[in-house]
């Protein structure tokens, strides 16, 4: 057997797993599967044409992720988040993205900056139409963009992953009452500080940001449990 041909048979089975984890991690995110869900292994299988060996190994990437949990002689269960999961998840994501906000400030060129102020642009456009779908889009491309000018990949691994358990919450901040225009004010005043350079106060800005959207899902559930 040639090199050419045992590469081709090693390259597949990588490539298949990977396109179970992300199937199953995009149902999870749309709450097709939702916390606490029991993951039907055979049920998959079958459903997607394929062996339970992929499925597996795309479970154990999903676990790996935090976004199910694999219980032993239980079977793997599409991850919990309480509010105390949330408070903590929370308290790391200011910390993390205050310190790429802060990296921002000191590598920041005027281009940069200009990208920034234009995707703002689009947040402002989206809430204006309350377009709610393009606010969150331009939202998360805003962040993004502050990750790519930081230039740190570690930082941007560890805010990614911890978006992705973040998902698992039934709430989005969004949905709260003036929560939009909070978020922007937030957003302007990271804006300013980057435009000035200051970087304690982009640091402070974005974290602050971060601790209000977590202040605004605490109130979505608290108002739920009073109701329910």
């Amino acid at each position: 057997m040639s090199l050419k041909t045992k590469n081709a048979g090693r390259i597949a089975p990588l490539a298949l797993y990977q396109e179970v984890a992300e199937r199953l991690r995009q149902r999870i995110f749309a709450h097709e599967l939702p916390p606490g869900t029991w993951v039907d292994e055979q049920a998959l299988a079958t459903q997607y044409g394929i062996s339970r060996t992929p499925l597996r190994e795309a479970l154990k990437v999903l676990a790996a992720e935090g976004l199910v949990t694999l219980k032993p002689r239980r079977g793997c269960y599409v991850t919990e988040i309480s509010e105390r999961d949330l408070d903590e998840i929370f308290s790391v994501m200011a910390l993390l993205e205050g310190q790429c906000a802060a990296d921002t400030a000191r590598k920041a060129t005027d281009a940069d900056i200009k990208r920034l102020l234009d995707i703002h642009g689009e947040l402002e456009e989206a809430a204006r139409t309350s377009d709610i779908d393009g606010f969150f889009e331009a939202n998360q491309a805003f962040h993004q963009e502050v990750q790519l000018i930081a230039d740190n990949r570690w930082l941007t691994q560890a805010i990614t992953d911890l978006r992705k358990v973040i998902k698992l919450s039934r709430h989005h901040s969004l949905f709260i009452d003036g929560r939009i225009e909070q978020s922007l004010a937030e957003h302007r005043l990271i804006l300013n500080a980057l435009g000035r350079r200051d970087i304690n106060a982009t640091e402070q800005a974005m974290r602050e940001h971060i601790s209000s959207g977590r202040r605004a899902l605490a109130k979505i559930a608290a108002k739920r449990e009073a109701a329910a």
